[in-house]
């Protein structure tokens, strides 16, 4: 197959790639770039857990291609942090205890990021309707839905 060039904004920066047509955004991400928290679970779209944001919209990066992603901008769980100073949303899982092993996290974590950033007072019924989009299966959710609650609260958003 005959190999492209793509230009995308990953976190932030810049990144030009020859790529295979063919070849995943999550696998673009993880083993070309080394962003190795956006984490690959059922493949087929099903999870959640590969969940990263393109132009500030939650996608399924398992299902999306790399050459898709060509300019555009694409943010992974490694966003969050600046530095050694955690995100609020990641302040938040600590403090309410919403992850457990931890594979599922970041990509609650990139679909939170698009909630809040787009409705930062969201009820709870659209916080688990965001939710419902990720499996997860050690939490139990509850934990999770209290880390939203948290994150908006630290953003400034509370009720």
């Amino acid at each position: 197959m005959k190999a492209h060039q793509i230009r995308v904004r990953v976190n932030g920066e810049e990144v030009d790639a020859v790529i295979e047509p063919r070849l995943s955004l999550a696998d673009f991400l993880r083993h070309d770039l080394g962003l190795t928290g956006t984490h690959v679970g059922c493949e087929h779209g099903v999870c959640g857990i590969c969940n990263v944001l393109v132009d500030g919209r939650s996608v399924r990066s398992c299902l999306m291609l790399a050459v898709q992603a060509d300019g555009r901008s694409v943010e992974t769980v490694e966003s969050l942090a600046e530095g050694e100073k955690l995100h609020p949303i990641q302040e938040a899982f600590m403090d309410e205890h919403g992850l457990q092993c931890g594979f599922c996290t970041p990509g609650f974590m990139m679909s939170i990021k698009e909630l809040l950033d787009r409705n930062p007072k969201a009820s709870d019924e659209e916080i688990m309707d965001v939710l419902g989009g990720s499996l997860c299966r050690c939490t139990g959710y509850r934990s999770i839905l209290r880390a939203v609650r948290n994150a908006a609260d630290k953003l400034g958003a509370g009720a």
